[in-house]
């Protein structure tokens, strides 16, 4: 869909450089696992080979946990280079950060220029260069899910605080902390954080989505 309103596309670029943002993340943790494993098997293997030195071990049996170990750790390093992760990542990472140069000359503008227009549609050619089509969906739904919920909740914000500074308001009676049990503040906040944003499939709105016809 068209968009040609300065408000649409601003928040657009919000929704797609927030996609690239979701991407780098789940790389990462990918990335992550993957050393994760070859930290740990060379504990291991450091440990076995320590414990085979002080207490004597020769056994044909136990010189071979050495070269196992070193083997799938000659494996697991050469699926990480064969995956490139940082090569991915950066790329992700300068798509992302041309996306936040054009939101931000955006959030200067009053009104939607063609020089604005050119610069949303090379950043979209950056973001379709980025990543793949099928992951491009996938995140891109997450986001658009992200950014209705971040609405939403303003939305409320806000309302709550027009009710809060209105003459007539009346605050409600509520139990104090002390009577509430013991729970840590990460596990309050997921708790409060599913039980007033949790939210079914979405059909996205239209004008997340698409180009602008310059």
């Amino acid at each position: 869909m068209d968009k040609n309103s300065l408000q649409d596309v601003i928040t657009d670029v919000k929704s797609k450089r927030d996609a690239l943002s979701l991407a780098h993340e789940a790389l990462k943790e990918e990335a992550d696992k993957y050393n994760k494993c070859i930290i740990l098997l060379s504990l291991m293997n450091g440990f076995i080979e320590t414990t085979k030195l002080k207490m004597g071990w020769d056994g044909d049996e136990v010189a071979l946990f050495p070269i196992f170990l070193s083997s799938l750790i000659a494996c697991v390093s050469a699926l990480v280079k064969f995956k490139d992760f940082p090569s991915k990542m950066e790329t992700l990472v300068q798509s992302s950060a041309m996306l936040t140069g054009v939101l931000t000359k955006l959030r200067g503008h009053t009104e939607l220029t063609d020089d604005m227009k050119s610069e949303y549609n090379d950043a979209l050619e950056h973001l379709e260069v980025a990543i793949y089509p099928d992951a491009r969906k996938h995140f891109l739904k997450q986001s658009h899910k992200n950014l209705i919920d971040i609405m939403k909740q303003d939305k409320k914000y806000f309302k709550e605080i027009q009710e809060i500074k209105s003459p007539d308001y009346v605050p409600s009676d509520t139990s104090s902390e002390e009577d509430k049990p013991s729970i840590s503040i990460f596990k309050r906040h997921t708790q409060s954080v599913d039980r007033d944003t949790q939210i079914d499939d979405l059909e996205l709105p239209p004008h997340l989505g698409g180009e602008i016809q310059v």
